[in-house]
């Protein structure tokens, strides 16, 4: 990993700069798809990372998807898990480094679906440790396939005319599913396709990193983001429709917050 500055070796002569790019993105140019809210996302995890100061401090784990590429564009330690198994390697992490400051960042198809089982126990027992979790409703990387976050009547690859919740079942709310376990301290969904939402996302995360210093349990904060590649749409064709269908099935706000 290249040398870290510190937030004070950043802001050393800078104090009118009202904006600046975190020094915890790599210089590789992102490679999402136009439009993608993943790169907004990395933004504000590292953003809040070097506001805290905990850059030397962080862990970060990605697994499989398009998540996979996160290590490639964050500045900081990261360690790549199995598809679906980020909950459990970074359980292993935050018990041998109970100090770090842990986290994974997974998609949907992930976290959901092959991951469901490392998920929800991690959330269960209250694992130490913080989930970021891109929630696009469709298997982004591997061409668009029905996901467990996939809407009913949404077309995929693998659900051409729609999902049909007779014979596919219903969409998974994994989010309202973990706060509702003793193990999770703080969840929340949000957005980050307004300047807004992107507002109200970092707050969020902001919350989720602090709350980890407690030691009260699993911070778990969605984001409900648009995967316009996958959904046959442009940047912001699938924008507006993310409002108009994601948001009413997956409303936005948090959804656990400590008392």
């Amino acid at each position: 990993m290249s040398y870290i500055p510190t937030r004070e070796e950043i802001i050393e002569d800078h104090d009118n700069v009202v904006y600046e790019r975190t020094c915890l993105l790599t210089d590789n140019a992102l490679s999402y798809c136009p439009g993608c809210g993943h790169g907004t996302a990395h933004r504000l995890i590292m953003e809040v990372i070097e506001e805290m100061n905990l850059q030397a401090d962080t862990i970060g784990v990605a697994p499989v998807g398009c998540s996979v590429l996160a290590y490639d564009f964050m500045n900081i330690d990261m360690q790549q898990a199995a598809h679906g198994r980020a909950p459990a390697v970074a359980t292993g992490i935050k018990r041998l480094y109970p100090n770090k400051f842990v986290f994974t960042y997974q998609g949907d198809g992930d976290l959901a679906a092959i991951g469901t089982g490392e998920t929800l126990h991690a959330c269960n027992r209250g694992e130490n440790i913080t989930v970021f979790f891109v929630n696009n409703g469709i298997y982004g990387m591997t061409g668009g396939q029905m996901a467990p976050t996939t809407l009913p009547n949404m077309k995929t690859a693998t659900s051409p005319f729609g999902r049909d919740t007779e014979t596919m079942g219903h969409p998974l709310k994994i989010t309202e599913l973990v706060s509702h376990l003793p193990g999770t301290y703080f969840v929340s969904r949000q957005s980050v396709h307004t300047p807004a939402n992107v507002r109200k996302a970092k707050k969020a995360i902001e919350k989720a990193i602090q709350y980890q210093k407690l030691n009260k349990g699993l911070c778990f904060v969605e984001i409900v983001s648009n995967c316009n590649s996958g959904w046959k749409m442009t940047p912001l064709e699938s924008n507006k429709w993310m409002e108009e269908n994601m948001f009413p099935f997956y409303p936005l706000g948090d959804i656990k917050v400590p008392k």
